[in-house]
Parts: structure tokens; sequence; C-alpha cells
């Protein structure tokens, strides 16, 4: 059986995705098979497998640091928030329902042998597991049923490293804070600490971490500094929507909606220099922008609203007519056409009316559309012809169907690698277009046709503005973590912990 290793953090966003990718890196450096997991996630940004199953896209994140192909194995459980109150609940890939967090909080331990049946297979295949926490585990309201922090550490019998965010401030009470609210059964189990994200001269912090060790009696294993890594972040806490950057030579305006999901669909535009890419959340923001991109979001109906009630709209609408670039993703996608409707209760329910820019109608179906797909974009006439026999791969996710009318052509021709189907994608009329894959973009292709149907309307030459190979890309990031890491953190500790348990 593997050995395992826990990542857990003070808060939320404290970089414990990041840390355990590039743990996985280490190890996978270092010869050992290792697996990323996490028991339960909660995000909008979720990833296919090529079974057709539903998982967070932080552990496909690990999973490429590690090495290996992304598995359900991986995150048994996944919820994917619905509204304030409630979440589509994931187990095993595949959706076992909608449910209330009360609902949930009483269901969950029921969940516990789908926890450790996939735990227990990928530490069957594997050397080393490491595991990655939620939040904090000093929740007091949710540790007597908890499944994700400790205990999932004390099923699978795991030490831990609690990691603390010094760029925020506060990050000694949040360590001290956080190991004096755990039960005196729990505090034994943290082997380390770690001060992650930290500017400046460490010798400065020399004095803190010495307090730290002597009033936690925990060792701290590493200060790791801030890294500015472009791997693909979890859910809505990243860095990326409040980023401030010069206006590029191409300007893209991503919409923020409420819900937005799968967000990383948009990591190889803003990877190519010269391109500013922008999450825009109020009309003020939206500034001159080349392209506008309607993303994925958990919930279109109520996103749209959203987008009407702010005037989103109709700012959109107006600079459509102008003939900028429209883009839509899966749900923003659907939100292009002429209707909405919801007969089962999927969303909203009822019915609405779309933005109109494509003749289509879309339903919200049952069951949810859950695939890979490949193909090719079509030919097509006008500003979109650069795209025409361009190579193109994703995934889809996606409970609506959409039935498209005269005016409208299919965007991409694609070929289901589940059931083996092909069939046409998306719609495309004049400067508006969309479609269902996400993933759309990661082609270098792709990317690359898009910036030049934008130069090319712009009247500047961006032959100079080449686009990545962006799976490439991330090994050369990934590399680049477990380089920084191995600088920053004891690592002859780190293996120690690892080798004597708990």
């Amino acid at each position: 059986m593997a050995k395992t290793i826990m990542i857990q953090g003070t808060m939320s966003n404290a970089g414990k995705s990041l840390l355990a990718a590039g743990l996985c890196r280490i190890f996978h450096q270092d010869g050992y098979r290792v697996a990323p997991f996490k028991s339960q996630n909660m995000a909008l940004n979720s990833f296919i497998t090529e079974e057709g199953l539903e998982m967070g896209r932080a552990q496909v994140m690990q999973a490429e640091a590690a090495g290996i192909a992304p598995s359900v194995l991986m995150n048994p459980i996944l919820l994917k928030p619905t509204n304030d109150v409630g979440s589509q609940v994931i187990v095993n890939g595949e959706v076992l329902g909608t449910m209330s967090a009360r609902d949930y909080f009483k269901y969950k331990k029921k969940l516990v042998p789908d926890i450790m049946k996939a735990f227990d297979q990928l530490a069957e295949e594997n050397d080393i597991i490491v595991i990655e926490g939620a939040g904090s585990p000093a929740e007091i309201n949710l540790k007597t049923e908890d499944i994700v922090n400790m205990g999932m550490a004390k099923m699978a019998k795991a030490p831990v490293l609690l990691v603390g965010d010094i760029d925020r401030g506060g990050v000694f009470a949040q360590l001290i804070g956080t190991v004096e609210l755990l039960e005196e059964d729990e505090r034994s189990m943290v082997k380390g600490l770690i001060i992650n994200k930290f500017r400046g001269d460490k010798t400065i912090l020399d004095p803190g971490v010495e307090m730290l060790e002597e009033r936690s009696g925990i060792p701290v294993v590493g200060v790791a500094p801030y890294l500015q890594i472009q791997v693909e972040d979890e859910d809505s806490l990243t860095e990326r929507f409040d980023r401030n950057q010069e206006i590029g030579q191409i300007d893209i305006a991503v919409v923020r909606v409420p819900r937005i999901s799968n967000f990383t669909d948009f990591n190889p535009l803003e990877s190519i220099p010269g391109v500013s890419l922008r999450y825009v959340k109020h009309v003020g923001e939206l500034g001159n922008p080349d392209m506008i991109i309607l993303p994925g979001t958990k919930n279109t109906m109520d996103d749209l609203k959203w987008m009407r009630e702010t005037g989103m709209e109709a700012a959109i609408l107006k600079e459509a007519a102008r003939g900028k670039t429209i883009f839509g993703i899966c749900g923003g996608y659907q939100m292009l056409g002429e209707t909405l409707s919801d007969p089962y209760g999927v969303e909203a329910g009822g019915s609405m009316k779309g933005m109109g820019l494509l003749p289509m109608d879309t339903e919200f179906a049952k069951t949810k559309t859950r695939t890979r797909v490949s193909g090719v974009f079509r030919e097509l006439e006008g500003e979109m012809s650069e795209f025409g026999g361009t190579a193109l791969k994703g995934y889809e996710i996606h409970m609506g169907e959409t039935v498209l009318k005269e005016g409208a052509e299919p965007f991409t021709g694609i070929r289901d690698s589940v059931s083996g189907t092909e069939k046409a994608d998306g719609a495309c009329r004049k400067n508006v277009c969309g479609t269902y894959v996400h993933g759309v973009f990661d082609c270098e292709g792709a990317a690359k046709a898009m910036i030049r149907v934008l130069g090319r309307k712009k009247g500047i030459d961006v032959e100079e503005m080449t686009g990545v190979d962006f799976a490439s890309f991330k090994e050369t990031q990934y590399d680049i973590l477990a380089a920084e890491l191995r600088k920053h953190l004891d690592m002859k500790k780190i293996y120690q912990i690892l080798e004597e348990g708990i």
C-alpha cells in the first residue's frame, strides 16, 4: 500500500492545491508512482475523464504534475454549487442529485465507503498518495461529520502538513490558532507547518518561525515563496479575476457571471504575448475589447437574468451590433440563442428569452451530457474562416440540448470519444459564435486562429503573437514549481514524515 501525506490549510486559498501539485511533481521526478487525492471538492471548474466521468480540475492539474492520466478515483465527491445554499452532488463521476447544504451535511457520512474504495484502489496502484484537504480543519461547525480534513487524515492514516497564507496577513495567528483548535489526537497528526506565499527577505521572518515552532511544538518545514506559476485554478477564489493589467494589442473581456465555471478554458489565450484577457463584472469595466466571451456557468438562466439586471446584456448587444466578436462556451453559448426552456426544473424552471444573437433554441434535459470529444472546425464564410480545418479537442458538460434554426451554421464537427458518434457542434453567424466544447482553445491552432481573426479585424499584424502548445507549456510550469519548492521546503524532513507516518 502507498505511503500518504496530506496538505491541509488554515483557510481556503492558502495554496493547498499548488503545494500538493508541487509535491506530486517532486515525488514523480524522484522516481515514485504518485497520485493526488481529494475526497470532497467544491468547485465549478470540472473535467471529463476518458470514461465520461466528471471530477474537479484541481486533481486533474495535480495528476498532470504527477505524470499520470486523471482518474475519478482522485476526486470521488464533487460538489458544484447551484445557489448559495445548495449543490449538485457528483459521486464517482456521476450525478447523485442536488441537495441543500443541510441535507448534504446529514448525508455525507454515507459516502465514506465510496471515498475509501477510491482511495484504497489508488493506494494499491501507487507508491505515494498526496492528499489535499478543503478549507480549514478547525471549522467547529463542520468537524463532527468531517470527511475531507482530519476525518480523511484519520481514515488514510496520513501525516499532515498545515499551510498558512502569509500574503493575506496574520499567518502566525492562522497556524497557531488552527493547531490550538484541533483535538489532541488531531494535533498529534500535524507533523509540519508551511508558511506560503512569502515575499521578501526570509531572515526577517526567522524570529517568527522560531516562535511558531516553540509555541506549537511542530517544525516549520518550509517558507514557500509567492510563485507566479501559470497552472489551472481550482475555483472562484482565483486571483485571475482581480488581476490588474495593461490593455494588450488584442484585448479580450470575459464576463464574470455569478456562477462562472470552467474559466480554465481561457488560460491558453492569456498565455499569448500581446493579449490581455480580463474578467469583467460591471458594465463600466467592459471598456472597448476586441472580443467578448460568455463563459460556462452552472446556472445559465439565473446568470442571464443577472446580465439583464446589471445592463451587461444590453452592453454586449450594442457591441455585437458594432461588429465586435462575441464568443460563447457552454452556458454562455446557450445564452446567445433565442429561447431557453427548462420543462423539468433542471435550473429555474419555465422558459425565457435568450439574447437573440444566434438563431437557435435550447431546452434543458433531465440527464447531463458528459463526454470527451475531438474534431475540426468547419469551413465557414466570413471572419471565422480562419478556423476552417483547425483541429480541436476537449470535453462537454451540459444539461441543455440546442437546436439550430435557419441562418446559423454549425461551428465544429466532432466525434464523441465515449460513444463513438459523430455530430455537429456549436453555431456561427457573422461575428457571433459559440460551442459546447470546453478546452476549445487548448490546441495551439485554435488559439492562433482566434488571434488571427481579431488581429485582421483590428488591422494589426499578429504573426509575432504566437500561441503555445498548452500541454507542453504546463509541463514546464510544473517543473518550475518543483524546482522552487525544492529550494524552499525541507524535502529531507518531508520524506522523513512520509516514511514515519502517524
